[in-house]
């Protein structure tokens, strides 16, 4: 399997595994009732399991472009500023 594949299998589970705590963490505080209307609800389980894919897809994809954007490499010339004398040939002295 390629490195880039498993790393984005890698990065998608570790969003999804993000996203069971976090939609535990909204149950257990209750964030906007939420708590109510899933456990309160016959089809509060399609909410959770909404919920729980949404966000995982979210944070899936947040964590695979934290991970590609963090394994650039530093320029070495970046931020050195070197002053260049610009003329304009249409200017008439």
């Amino acid at each position: 399997m390629p490195q880039l594949i498993r790393l984005y299998i890698v990065c998608v589970a570790t969003g999804f595994g993000i996203s069971a705590l976090f939609l535990a963490a909204m149950l257990w505080q209750d964030v906007a009732g939420l708590q109510r209307l899933i456990l309160g609800s016959d089809s509060g389980f399609v909410a959770a399991l909404m919920l729980f894919v949404f966000q995982g897809v979210l944070f899936g994809g947040v964590q695979f472009a934290i991970t590609i954007m963090s394994m650039g490499q530093d320029d070495p010339d970046q931020g050195k500023m070197i002053p260049i004398r610009v003329t304009n040939p249409t200017k008439r002295q």
